[in-house]
């Protein structure tokens, strides 16, 4: 175990990179700040840090084109992303999950919901213990592999939604709500929306592809994994 977590804080305004950077130290991280996408590529390559903040607006490369490119190479692809942004908007949320962000804070933020992100996906981060495949339906999850197969086929899904697959595999058949979810799959005393449980089920059912219609959305209730789905 490391005793100080490293964050590296990707940010061109240097009066916000150095109160999260004070924030940060007071809380036991050692934070590293780069200021446009050359540096913090150079700083990546030096040390792998546990957690990258990382703005949206860079002089450069764009933050959204920084996290595609660490979630492509297999050396940065486990690395939690949190996007720091002025950009509020659903879809710019939207695309920045998608570029494989972990979490998104939009500007201004206070520190202390900060830290409860980042120590969030640090948690999020934490093997756990392994246990049997599951098999549902064709569908499998090996959690010592890190592996999901339909019908003998590979699926490749990111690391949000192996392990809210994970979950709605261990307790199939059960309705979960967005809240339930949120705190059973993020942890709970996480500030994330409730809408973005549904961002991560759409990428889900489409990284199952035909096995996606086993996740089934229950009107006013939640979600659940069902071994039968409905036909319509």
């Amino acid at each position: 175990m490391k005793s100080q977590p490293v964050v590296l804080i990707v940010e061109d305004e240097p009066a916000i990179a150095d109160l999260i950077a004070v924030n940060l130290r007071h809380s036991g991280f050692r934070p590293i700040w780069a200021m446009d996408s050359d540096t913090a590529q150079r700083e990546l390559d030096a040390v792998l840090p546990d957690v990258i903040l990382l703005d949206w607006m860079l002089p450069g490369e764009s933050g959204l084109n920084l996290a595609k490119r660490w979630r492509a190479q297999a050396r940065t692809k486990a690395v939690p992303i949190i996007m720091l942004t002025a950009r509020s908007d659903e879809t710019d949320r939207v695309a920045g999950l998608d570029a494989g962000a972990d979490d998104y804070i939009a500007k201004p933020f206070s520190t202390k919901e900060l830290l409860a992100r980042i120590r969030a996906v640090l948690r999020r981060r934490t093997p756990e213990q392994t246990h049997a495949p599951i098999a549902i339906s064709g569908l499998v999850l090996d959690s010592s592999t890190h592996r999901v197969s339909f019908q003998n086929q590979p699926l490749k899904l990111g690391p949000t939604e192996f392990k809210l697959l994970q979950f709605l595999m261990s307790h199939a058949e059960r309705v979960h709500s967005r809240g339930q979810l949120l705190d059973k799959v993020w942890g709970d005393h996480v500030f994330i929306e409730e809408r973005t449980v549904d961002v991560h089920v759409k990428r889900l059912r489409e990284s199952l592809g035909l096995a996606g219609k086993m996740v089934e959305t229950v009107r006013g209730a939640g979600y659940r994994l069902t071994a039968q789905p409905s036909s319509h």
